[in-house]
């Protein structure tokens, strides 16, 4: 459960260890620079050109409109079901639906009986995770309150359905390193050798230390732990919310960050080639309030399917469940909505060039010149589904009168984008609707009206 505030998220690189202290490392001087390109960069979309109205975009659809925050969800024998952190519906709020689109029902507290008596006291019962066994058992790893030092530790229960109810098993928690400020957010991941883990959180948060994210080897039903801690990455910002995926070259570790509380909440991922690391991070995150253009606050408690990631957004005070369409490029998670850039110069260029040095652009480097009648640039972009997706241009024009390109989408021409006089290195954003197939698409800008430098591309 995400419940310890601070301002911002630390960008971090982070190696594989055993020791929380040799997890932490400072951030490089590069990554410096590039997150202050970032922010530059940033401030420069806010002022992107006014009265652009954009339908083509398909973003993350609310599926549970009441409280239902730190979602897990799994697929049992056809049927979906969702557990959230408690609130009015219980300790442990459990919907089921169809399809993950839903329609989605509300089927009560799937731990009725509350958190272990032994050593949890309910109300904080946070972050659930639901996983079957082999042998047709499922198990609940839930955060919950430590009764005798008021910090956050994880229990573990188990249950013969989906829906409960879990019984606790133990009268001791299964995770409850208290020096290190407790632990929260317990994730079960699988490898595909059929090895089960558990990735969890120490809450460095809560006591002005560290946080960490923890992978832990378990018994094939994750009622007790089997191996030794392995710390992922660490930061002394918010990291928390983990998510394990194996794809097929590499590791994805997806986490939360920021304060839970509002907007600034978001999901970032990192990865790495083995289990040891080491870990890389996202230059950018996955999924941002921005990066959505506002349609989904503060997006974050992600729980990742193949090809779909729930996640919960502030409205009006609670926060709601929604689904989006999730795809992987190059075994890269790309999400449906939120917005992935390109940068332009590091496309294919036919009669233009790239110009570096362009004050104020993402990068510091553009293509320009392109001029003449057979100039284009050209980048490869990834859409997790067909259908139609916004495309955002930065550029700048310091013609006398709006410039033009013309797209054309795998070879074929899907009209133009147009570009209002700005000035030169005075960068904006423009946009076109363009229909992508699922998978790789190539994207062409080529000569128009007048003349305009391209900065980058921000599909959506």
């Amino acid at each position: 459960m995400r419940r310890r505030i601070l301002a911002a998220l630390v960008v971090l690189t982070a190696l594989a260890t055993t020791s929380p202290a040799s997890a932490a490392v400072a951030e490089p001087t590069a990554a410096v620079e590039q997150k202050a390109t970032a922010d530059r960069q940033a401030a420069a979309d806010r002022t992107a050109t006014a009265g652009q109205k954009v339908a083509a975009a398909v973003f993350p659809r609310a599926v549970i409109n009441e409280d239902f925050p730190d979602p897990d969800v799994i697929q049992v024998n056809g049927t979906w079901y969702a557990y959230s952190t408690n609130n009015g519906r219980g300790h442990v709020p459990t919907a089921s639906a169809p399809s993950p689109e839903g329609p989605w029902t509300i089927r009560g507290d799937a731990m009725p009986g509350g958190p272990s008596a032994g050593w949890a006291q309910p109300g904080r019962t946070w972050a659930p995770d639901v996983h079957p066994n082999p042998d047709g058992s499922f198990t609940l790893t839930y955060t919950a309150w430590h009764k005798s030092s008021g910090r956050q530790c994880i229990g573990v229960a188990t249950a013969s359905s989906p829906l409960g109810p879990f019984s606790p098993v133990g009268s001791q928690p299964l995770i409850c390193p208290l020096n290190l400020g407790g632990a929260i957010d317990a994730n079960t991941f699988v490898a595909n050798d059929g090895t089960r883990y558990l990735l969890w959180k120490n809450d460095g948060n809560a006591i002005g230390v560290n946080s960490t994210l923890w992978l832990t080897r378990t018994t094939n039903n994750g009622t007790a732990l089997t191996g030794g801690n392995t710390a992922l990455i660490s930061s002394s910002g918010v990291i928390e919310a983990p998510d394990l995926v194996q794809r097929g070259s590499q590791y994805v570790l997806f986490y939360s960050g920021g304060s839970y509380t509002g907007c600034e909440y978001l999901t970032s991922y990192a990865v790495a080639p083995s289990l040891s690391g080491p870990w890389t991070t996202a230059y950018r995150s996955l999924m941002t309030t921005a990066s959505f253009d506002n349609h989904v606050c503060g997006p974050g408690g992600a729980d990742f399917t193949n090809d779909k990631v729930f996640l919960h957004g502030w409205v009006n005070g609670s926060r709601h469940l929604y689904v989006a369409d999730l795809g992987w490029a190059n075994d890269y998670p790309v999400v449906r909505g939120s917005r992935v850039r390109t940068e332009a110069e590091r496309g294919t260029l036919n009669n233009c060039r790239v110009r570096t040095g362009a004050a104020g652009a993402s990068g510091g480097a553009v293509a320009a010149y392109i001029d003449f009648a057979d100039s284009w640039v050209q980048n490869t972009f990834y859409a997790p589904r067909a259908g139609s997706y916004t495309l955002w241009v930065g550029y700048a024009n310091g013609s006398g009168g709006t410039a033009s390109h013309g797209v054309v989408v795998n070879g074929n021409s899907q009209g133009s984008v147009s570009y209002p006089v700005t000035g030169w290195d005075n960068w904006r954003q423009t946009s076109v609707s363009v229909t992508l197939n699922a998978g790789w698409n190539t994207i062409r800008l080529t000569k128009g009206n007048a003349y305009a430098e391209v900065d980058y591309f921000e599909l959506q």
